[in-house]
């Protein structure tokens, strides 16, 4: 069974940064469209960032200038680097692993921001 495992949440005051991690035993990483998405309570799971196979990024407009999604080929990881939290960035962060072989998600990890 593939797994992703995502890893790096936690509790963070307003203005602080996080950096969550995706990695995965089974997947070549640098092979698929990567992507990270949250669900806040209550709320429908957003898109909060991707990046291609081949590097291109994209961000939803709440994010963008404070988040950064990358990879590490040697690593086979990926990130997402979060600054200037806010308590609307609060959820549960899903990595996801997307190509013509397959949708993969992992479980989730939990990102509060509050005081």
């Amino acid at each position: 069974q593939v797994q992703l495992v995502e890893s790096g949440g936690g509790l963070v005051q307003p203005g602080g940064s996080l950096r969550l991690s995706c990695a995965s035993s089974r997947l070549t990483f640098r092979l698929y469209n990567m992507a990270w998405y949250r669900q806040a309570p209550g709320k429908q799971r957003e898109l909060v960032a991707t990046r291609t196979s081949g590097g291109i990024t994209n961000y939803a407009d709440s994010v963008k200038g404070r988040f950064t999604i990358s990879r590490d080929n040697a690593k086979n990881t990926v990130y997402l680097e979060m600054n200037s939290l806010k308590s609307e960035d609060t959820g549960i962060y899903y990595c996801n692993a997307r190509s013509d072989w397959g949708d993969y998600w992992g479980q989730g990890t939990q990102v509060t921001v509050s005081s």
